[in-house]
């Protein structure tokens, strides 16, 4: 089961990325293979003893990366690490030359990750939904970030305005996670009543909405446009409540609450602060 803030699922931990490679070079990518025992000395010395005793936005950090590619440039760990604090930074493009580099050497670890940076990072949603694409084509729909393949397909088809694609991919989605789980997560519970908010389905919208504020009672971005959604439906009084409510859980900080949203804004996350 799933607690109301915190997800649930397994976290499919694949770390960050790589330089960037031909179209001939990644159609000869092959299948990811486990590090050598010297590999595993060189990722021990430079990085675990070696850049991570530094912070990572110092030079410091980089410079060791350099060295344990130096020794192998293989080893698609240290490309993602030198990629890693350039996605933080927003310096996309310099880090989606790593991760490339990183995906080319293991592709099943690390393509999920470069389609999550796309979608949320970067934003190029069309590449996103390739990549996830590619991901469900070869490995099944899996999860990267707490999150299948296919909810990142969704959003991004969300963020496409291709709203009735989103739908049908997220409502899809949902039933599978409810047949495999009970329940759904309450972020794919929002987007899909996105989905339906964007089409002018209010009522419907309203009903995704009220299941994601059941796993996530404070969560402040549904009721806000649920609130909206209520207004349409000329419902004022209801949506003026809800509406102060939405503002106090917002600036509460009872909003989406993934790892990486301390670095980037998920699509439709409300800039809570705008309301002070």
């Amino acid at each position: 089961m799933m607690h109301s803030k915190t997800s649930t699922f397994v976290t499919f931990l694949f770390y960050l990325f790589p330089f960037l490679v031909s179209c001939q070079e990644k159609s000869q990518a092959v299948e990811d293979k486990p590090y050598t025992p010297e590999q595993e000395k060189i990722i021990e010395e430079f990085i675990t003893n070696g850049a991570k005793q530094y912070g990572y936005n110092s030079y410091e950090y980089q410079e060791w990366l350099d060295k344990g590619l130096k020794k192998d440039s293989t080893i698609a760990y240290l490309w993602q690490q030198k990629a890693m604090p350039l996605f933080k930074q927003r310096k996309y493009e310099i880090g989606m030359q790593y991760i490339d580099k990183a995906v080319y050497y293991k592709e099943k670890r690390y393509l999920p990750y470069r389609a999550f940076i796309k979608c949320i990072f970067s934003k190029q949603y069309r590449e996103a939904i390739i990549d996830f694409q590619k991901c469900i084509d070869k490995y099944g729909n899996s999860y990267e970030m707490d999150h299948t393949y296919a909810f990142y397909i969704g959003i991004s088809h969300l963020q496409l305005n291709e709203f009735q694609k989103a739908e049908e991919i997220l409502s899809k989605d949902i039933q599978n996670q409810i047949n495999r789980f009970g329940e759904a997560h309450h972020l794919d519970l929002f987007y899909l009543g996105i989905s339906k908010y964007e089409q002018k389905k209010w009522q419907e919208a309203i009903t995704e909405f009220d299941k994601s504020i059941a796993q996530y009672p404070d969560f402040a971005e549904p009721k806000y446009y649920k609130a909206i959604s209520l207004l349409r439906l000329e419902k004022s009084d209801e949506a003026k409540l809800l509406f102060d409510e939405a503002i106090q859980n917002g600036k509460n900080r009872y909003t989406i609450n993934e790892d990486n949203a301390v670095y980037e804004t998920y699509p439709y996350q409300i800039r809570w602060k705008k309301f002070d």
